[in-house]
């Protein structure tokens, strides 16, 4: 919940399915660059 926070600390949409879709594009955001974070491994040999 930190992390979405430092997205913004209030939601900007005032209508309900707004406010959703505005959650929905954060945690996208956030998953993108949890993404970049993982190691990509691959096998040798």
């Amino acid at each position: 919940m930190h992390c979405v926070k430092l997205l913004g600390q209030r939601l900007m949409a005032r209508d309900c399915d707004r406010q959703v879709a505005e959650l929905q594009v954060r945690i996208a955001v956030l998953n993108g660059y949890t993404a970049l974070g993982i190691p990509v491994t691959e096998a040798v040999g």
